[in-house]
C-alpha cells in the first residue's frame, strides 16, 4: 500500500498526548510528571529524593557531612482501557483515510477519553483527600463562599505551601457563585495560565487560577464501564451510587502528577483486516494519578451537602 499505517500510528500518538495536556481541565498536573520515565506498559518510574537538613558549620573541622539518597519508585498505573474502531473501505478510500482517522481518533478523545481521565483525576483527588481527612460538606451561598475559600488556602498556606502555587478547580456552580458575586469583584482578576505549551486566560483570585469544570467530571466516586458487563457495554464513565458533588478543590501545583498515554495506535489496511473490508483502528490509553505521601496534606476538597 502507498499509505504507510506506521507513521499514521506515530503521528497519531504524539497529537492525542498533546491534545489530553492542552484540552483537558486537568492538563496542568501533567506538567508535574516531568521526570518520571514510561518506557511502555502499565509502569512507570518517579524519583524519590531524600536529604538531611542543615548542621552547624564548624570554624576547625568545616561542614558536617550530609546524604542524598535520589531513587526511583515504581508505580502501577491502573487505568488501562481502549476501543477498536472500524472504517469501511467504501466509505473511506486510502487517500482520505489520514483525514478520516484523525478526525474520529480527534473527536473520540474530545467527547469521551478527556471527559472521563477528567473525571478519575478529580475523584481520586476527592478520595486522598478524605483519607487525609481534608474534606468538608458545604452547601454554597455567596454571603459565605469567599470567606470558606480563604480558610482552605490559608490552611494550606500553613503547612508551608506559597499561595502562589494554588490553584482552584471548581464547579461551574461554585464558579458563578463566587464570580457573579458583585462584592468581591475587585479580588477577581484575569491572568496567564499555562497548561501543555499554551497560555489560557482564566480568572484569578488574589492571583490563584480558579478553572471551572463541568459538573458530570466533579463527583467523588465514578464507575469506570468495562464494555462488556451487561449495563456496561456503552462503556465511558458513569456516576457511583453515593457520590457527592464537588464544589472546588484547592490544590498546591505541585502536588498531583497525572499521567496519560497514547501506549498503542494500531492501524490495519482492508487487505490485512481479517475480520471485515474496512480500515481497523486500535486505540488504547494508559493513565493514573498519583500524590507523593509528603504533598497529601496539600491538597483540600469541599462537597456539596
Amino acid at each position: 500500500m502507498a499509505i504507510n499505517t506506521l507513521e499514521y500510528a506515530k503521528l497519531y500518538q504524539t497529537n492525542l498526548d498533546l491534545q489530553v495536556t492542552q484540552q483537558a481541565t486537568s492538563g496542568w498536573m501533567e506538567q508535574n510528571a516531568g521526570q518520571v520515565k514510561y518506557n511502555g506498559g502499565n509502569e512507570i518510574k518517579i524519583p524519590d529524593i531524600v536529604m538531611q537538613g542543615l548542621a552547624d558549620y564548624d570554624r576547625d573541622t568545616g561542614f558536617v557531612r550530609g546524604s542524598v539518597t535520589y531513587k526511583y519508585s515504581t508505580y502501577e498505573l491502573t487505568q488501562d482501557r481502549g476501543r477498536t474502531f472500524s472504517l469501511d473501505s467504501q466509505d473511506v478510500d486510502e487517500t482520505a483515510f489520514g483525514a478520516a482517522a484523525a478526525n474520529v481518533l480527534s473527536e473520540f478523545q474530545r467527547t469521551q477519553v478527556i471527559p472521563e481521565i477528567d473525571a478519575y483525576r478529580y475523584s481520586r483527588l476527592s478520595a486522598l483527600a478524605t483519607a487525609a481527612g481534608k474534606t468538608e460538606t458545604y452547601t454554597l451561598a455567596e454571603a459565605t463562599i469567599l470567606a470558606k475559600l480563604y480558610a482552605q488556602m490559608f490552611a494550606l498556606c500553613d503547612l508551608g505551601c506559597d499561595m502562589s502555587e494554588h490553584v482552584i478547580p471548581m464547579s461551574y456552580t461554585a464558579y458563578g457563585v463566587l464570580t457573579n458575586n458583585t462584592t468581591i469583584q475587585k479580588k477577581i482578576d484575569v491572568g496567564d495560565f499555562s497548561q501543555g505549551g499554551i497560555n489560557l486566560r482564566v480568572k484569578m483570585l488574589d492571583g490563584v487560577p480558579l478553572i471551572p469544570v463541568a459538573g458530570n467530571r466533579l463527583k467523588s466516586a465514578y464507575v469506570f464501564n468495562d464494555g462488556t458487563t451487561s449495563g456496561q457495554t456503552a462503556g465511558g464513565f458513569t456516576v457511583a451510587a453515593g457520590a457527592k458533588d464537588i464544589n472546588w478543590l484547592v490544590l498546591n501545583r505541585r502536588a498531583p502528577v497525572a499521567i496519560s498515554k497514547t501506549d498503542k495506535v494500531r492501524i490495519f489496511a482492508p487487505d490485512t483486516n481479517q475480520n471485515a473490508d474496512a480500515w481497523k483502528v486500535d486505540y488504547r490509553k494508559y493513565h493514573d494519578l498519583f500524590v507523593p505521601l509528603n504533598k497529601q496534606p496539600l491538597i483540600f476538597v469541599s462537597k456539596g451537602a
